[in-house]
Order: C-alpha cells, then sequence, then structure tokens
C-alpha cells in the first residue's frame, strides 16, 4: 500500500484555489439573523462572472421562475438567499477546477453525478421535511474530496483507479488500499476548509457510512441520495458499481415505492438540463 502521509496530503490541499470572497463573505452572512439582502445582492453584483453565472442557472427550468431572472436581487427575491447561495457555491466551485489531468477521472462524468445527487436528495429532502437546500447542497458536494484528489494528486487518484481495475472493487475500498484514506475524509477536510458549515460537512464525511440516529439525517438523505444516482446510473461510467447500501439509513428515509418513482424521474427529467445550466 502507497499511503499519502498526512503532512504531505494537507501541503498539498492547502494549495487547492481559494473561493472567491464574496462566497466566503455569503457563508458568514447566511450564519447571522441581521443580514441584508441589498448588500450581499450588491457584493455578489460586483464579480460579474459570477453573476452571471449565477443568473444563467438562476433562469434554467429546474427553478421554475416564470419570469425571467435578470439580477441577483430579483433572483434572492424569487429563490431565497439559501437557493442563490448554493447556485454560486456550485459556479465558483465548478469554476476552480478545470483542465484536470488525471487518467481514469471523467470531469464531466463527476459533475453528472454530483448533480444528480444533489437534485436527488433535494427531492428526498421535501419527501421527509428537512432542509431542501441543504440537502442540494450536501449532494452536489459530497464527492468533493475526489475532485481534490484529481486536481493535487492526481497520480496517487490514478494508482486508485488502476487499483479498482485490477481488483473490481469499490472506489472507496481502493482509496484506502492506496491512499490510506479516502474522498469523504478529504471532503471534510476541503469542506472545512472553505466554511460550507457543519450540517453540509458532516454529510460530506459520512455519507458512505451513515451514523445511527434516531430519525432520519441529511447525512441519510445524502447516502440514499448517492446510491440511487449509482443504481440509476446518471453519469453513465462504464465502470459503474453501486456502493453499498445502508439498510438503517434507507428504512430511516422510508420512501415508498410510489415516492421512489417520483424521485427517479424528477431527478431524470432535471439532470440534462441543469448541467447544461452549471456548463458541466
Amino acid at each position: 500500500m502507497s499511503a499519502v502521509g498526512g503532512t504531505s496530503r494537507l501541503e498539498r490541499l492547502r494549495e487547492l484555489p481559494s473561493l472567491p470572497q464574496v462566497i466566503l463573505d455569503l457563508q458568514a452572512a447566511l450564519a447571522r439573523e441581521d443580514v441584508s439582502l441589498d448588500a450581499v445582492a450588491d457584493a455578489v453584483s460586483h464579480d460579474q462572472a459570477l453573476a452571471a453565472k449565477a443568473l444563467r442557472i438562476a433562469n434554467c427550468s429546474f427553478y421554475g421562475v416564470p419570469t425571467r431572472v435578470v439580477s441577483i436581487r430579483q433572483a434572492i427575491g424569487i429563490l431565497g438567499l439559501r437557493s442563490v447561495s448554493t447556485l454560486l457555491v456550485a459556479a465558483a466551485v465548478s469554476d476552480r477546477f478545470s483542465g484536470i489531468a488525471c487518467a481514469g477521472f471523467d470531469l464531466g462524468r463527476y459533475w453528472r453525478h454530483s448533480v444528480a445527487v444533489a437534485l436527488c436528495a433535494r427531492e428526498i429532502a421535501k419527501l421527509v421535511r428537512i432542509d431542501a437546500d441543504a440537502a442540494f447542497t450536501a449532494g452536489l458536494l459530497h464527492d468533493l474530496g475526489r475532485l481534490a484528489l484529481a486536481s493535487q494528486l492526481s497520480k496517487s487518484l490514478e494508482r486508485v483507479y488502476a487499483h479498482r481495475g485490477a481488483r473490481d472493487c469499490q472506489m472507496l475500498d481502493a482509496e484506502r488500499a492506496e491512499l490510506g484514506t479516502d474522498h469523504a475524509d478529504i471532503g471534510n477536510e476541503v469542506g472545512s476548509r472553505w466554511h460550507f458549515g457543519t450540517e453540509v460537512v458532516d454529510a460530506m464525511r459520512l455519507h458512505h457510512e451513515p451514523p445511527a440516529s434516531p430519525a432520519v439525517t441529511l447525512i441519510d438523505v445524502v447516502h440514499v441520495a448517492d446510491n440511487i444516482a449509482h443504481a440509476l446510473d446518471l453519469a453513465h461510467d462504464p465502470a459503474e458499481i453501486v456502493p453499498p447500501l445502508d439498510s438503517a439509513a434507507w428504512n430511516r428515509v422510508g420512501l415508498t415505492p410510489g415516492q421512489c418513482f417520483t424521485v427517479f424521474e424528477s431527478t431524470e427529467t432535471e439532470l440534462d438540463g441543469l448541467c447544461e445550466a452549471l456548463t458541466v
């Protein structure tokens, strides 16, 4: 096994590009009760590239806005600050990772799966009555650790793909065998550094191994959404292997057959449009 040492790994992760200051400011604003929507809109509008991409996403069919959104302030008014924040985070993260050269890693498939999990988690969250915006964000970012690996430790990730191919095993097992860690653990480090919030970071860290809980959690929702997206092969990955489904998490989510069908249909219907809007 050729593990990635903790210190060297952290040093490489520190080289990750930072998120735009406006995103960090927005996330800090969301934690306050006295947030000024006009101030947030003004700050975002000054980052023209980010604002333009956010407006393009806000106008996609996924959000079902009846009139064209022409300003960040209008987007906040119609969609809400949390939804706009999610759009901006998605735009910023996708912009920060482009031109990755890592054999075995397909950036298009990565984003397609991530968007599928986000959509699926959002629909499940509505059904189980937890925060749908948080579920969408956590679903979108759940595999961020693998994106960080592809960007900063590409040769190490290439060994992981070779290990998986040779042994026909789960990526998680291949990561642990080759790196001595996994993308969920690395995602926890990146998410904490980028201030994504405890609930979202916990879902990133634990989405493969949801802990016991007396009631359904965001972690359960992302775990089930990830499994569904893999099972439907929405990323069109020829090496697809559906990860193990935690039965306790599945039971806590408690989807009926009819609700499962609704989640499948909604996710598949909206996936192409949102991927196109995100340009991923």
